[in-house]
């Protein structure tokens, strides 16, 4: 029984059901580079790398923003302030996952192996930019973003537009979705002196902000259907999105932040989703 709670708490800890948001979009980038399916090998390299990096960015952060979240009243009842799990559990679990994903790369390639330490470095980074700009929500999409990166070279062993456009369209997105999700915390970063978009330009001008990322990678999404060469299936999953970005944006009823904060986070799994069939119907 204790040791499944610890698992718990772990998967808790890095909150492991928001892998959902890239893992599409990395295995989008997967099947493309293959043309198809590749390896049941180096499927679970990628999986293993994916979630272990994330878990490692994740631990990170729930580390250096301990002394924050126990001060704010939304986070105060995270596992490091509420004492679920102690500083010398989180450091043992950020250091397991990232020497897995150091290992792991390994065996995917030359390439992999030698952008591991710099990919740890970026994904871990984001953390820190909330305290000096107000640009963070974009560090934060291209941590995120990295993941369609990393999965196209695990397959092909080098880089290539297509999963760099990707990269920038989750950039994007993320960050778009993350403008709304700090609407949460205005008052709160404000008085710490934190950045955000909402801090700098107020709650309406970072939604607008917001509005112009989503509609950025839509354009980005756009461009890479032309760019591949990806057919009808695609475009109707586009549309699919893009009808989603509309309603979201500028046709929901509710002007409440919550259940925008509430509406985005089930979009992100859609939209990424979308994505994901979309160039998979277009592969097979």
């Amino acid at each position: 029984m204790s040791n499944a709670l610890n698992l718990k708490n772990y998967l808790g800890l890095v909150r492991f059901s928001h892998t959902l948001f890239a893992m599409p979009f990395a295995l989008a980038s997967m099947v493309w580079a293959a043309n198809g399916l590749p390896s049941f090998r180096v499927f679970l390299l990628i999986v293993l790398c994916m979630v272990t990096c994330r878990n490692a960015a994740m631990a990170f952060n729930r580390l250096i923003d301990a002394d924050i979240d126990k001060d704010n009243p939304r986070t105060a009842r995270r596992h490091l302030p509420s004492g679920v799990l102690s500083r010398g559990q989180v450091t043992a679990f950020l250091v397991a996952n990232a020497v897995v994903f150091i290992a792991a790369t390994w065996f995917v390639n030359g390439l992999a192996f030698a952008l591991s330490v710099p990919t740890l470095m970026a994904v871990c980074g984001y953390s820190v930019t909330k305290r000096f700009t107000s640009l963070s929500h974009f560090f934060l999409g291209l941590a995120i973003g990295i993941s369609p990166v990393g999965a196209w070279i695990a397959v092909r062993g080098g880089f290539a537009w297509e999963p760099i456009l990707l990269c920038l369209a989750l950039l994007l997105w993320i960050g778009g979705f993350d403008i709304i999700y700090a609407t949460q915390d205005h008052e709160f970063d404000r008085s710490r002196g934190l950045h955000s978009m909402v801090v700098r330009f107020g709650v309406k001008g970072a939604l607008a902000v917001s509005k112009l990322s989503h509609l950025a990678m839509w354009a980005v999404l756009l461009g890479l259907g032309w760019y591949g060469g990806l057919g009808m299936p695609y475009r109707i999953c586009l549309a699919a999105v893009g009808a989603m970005l509309l309603y979201l944006h500028l046709f929901r009823r509710s002007d409440s932040l919550d259940s925008m904060n509430q509406d985005f986070f089930l979009a992100n799994i859609a939209v990424s989703l979308c994505v994901m069939v979309g160039i998979g119907a277009c592969v097979f």
